[in-house]
């Protein structure tokens, strides 16, 4: 923790670029405004918006130019109240993902934002846990209930079942009461059947539109940029299913293919909810949905932290410990 009580520790970056341009820096401590609270950061979730923006891409149009703090999830203590402010109180635990898509700055020892961005930290999982959980939980929540607002006995499919995201969606879309089939190598498969899938295709050994038809709703977690899974998606579903397209988006030509196939293309981005947040720590807590981390690391540790999402094959999250 930094020895000035006015300034704190950060991770920021002057440029964009690779993991290289995350550096520790000093930075003064923000004071909240009316109806905001200052959080003592104890972890920090790291996801793949996180690098992205870092070279450029996912939210650095929302940023602008650097330099600026990453880090979006957030789980720790809250330090002070403003004006207003009736949801917490001083020494409340919490968690959540504020201010996104815009800079919240959780690779830091504070952040503040508007008090009902945030939520009880679930009681039964330490702040390590709990800042893996926002920006990956509350984006298969929305997905699921909000874009496809899926129904008890629907069949449902989650591409990269095994990720941050995709171990979610497997948990809550059957406590939602769907019948769950999840793309995942064969390796994380057995995991993957405690958390709830119902059905499993190894992508590596077979074409998934090869393997699953009748489906209402399709999670896609990996997108047409780099794959055509989106695209391939829509042969898996029946007439009026809803394919919700996670990380890039709709195009016109996957609108236009999901017109021919009387089915609905839904683009998606995360928003800060402190209310879905309070009924994902319920869930939680009752043991519906549980939280996979693959490694913790220092803050002082996001390059690595990053170089390591970059590469792939994480199984549920990574986290930044911000006070050890």
């Amino acid at each position: 923790m930094s020895s000035d009580a006015r300034t704190m520790r950060v991770i920021t970056q002057d440029t964009f670029g690779g993991p290289e341009v995350l550096r520790p820096a000093e930075r003064a401590r923000p004071q909240p405004l009316p109806t905001e609270v200052q959080v003592r950061v104890h972890a920090a979730g790291v996801n793949p918006v996180d690098w992205k923006t870092r070279a450029g891409g996912g939210m650095a149009g929302v940023l602008g130019e650097p330099p600026f703090v990453l880090g979006w999830d957030v789980s720790g203590v809250v330090t002070e109240v403003g004006f207003g402010v009736h949801t917490h109180r001083v020494g409340d635990e919490v968690y959540g993902m504020p201010w996104f898509p815009r800079q919240a700055g959780a690779y830091a020892e504070y952040v503040t934002a508007p008090s009902r961005q945030f939520a009880r930290k679930p009681t039964s999982v330490g702040h390590d846990q709990a800042a893996a959980v926002p920006l990956a939980a509350l984006t298969a929540w929305q997905s699921l209930v909000d874009a496809a607002r899926v129904e008890p006995g629907q069949r449902v499919l989650v591409h990269a079942a095994a990720g941050g995201v995709g171990h979610f969606a497997v948990q809550f879309a059957k406590h939602l009461g769907a019948h769950v089939i999840g793309t995942a190598r064969a390796a994380k498969h057995d995991w993957l059947r405690a958390l709830g899938a119902d059905e499993l295709i190894d992508y590596t050994a077979v074409r998934f539109e090869d393997a699953v038809r009748d489906v209402d709703v399709v999670i896609d977690l990996v997108g047409d940029e780099h794959d055509t899974t989106s695209t391939r998606s829509l042969t898996t579903l029946r007439p009026g299913g809803v394919l919700v397209a996670v990380p890039s988006g709709v195009s016109p030509e996957l609108h236009d293919a999901a017109l021919v196939r009387d089915v609905r293309a839904s683009a998606f981005l995360v928003e800060p909810d402190g209310a879905s947040l309070a009924r994902i720590a319920e869930l939680i807590d009752r043991g519906v949905a549980k939280v996979e981390i693959e490694d913790v690391l220092p803050l002082a540790d996001a390059a690595e932290a990053h170089r390591r999402g970059e590469r792939g094959r994480i199984r549920g999250k990574l986290v930044l410990r911000v006070i050890s």
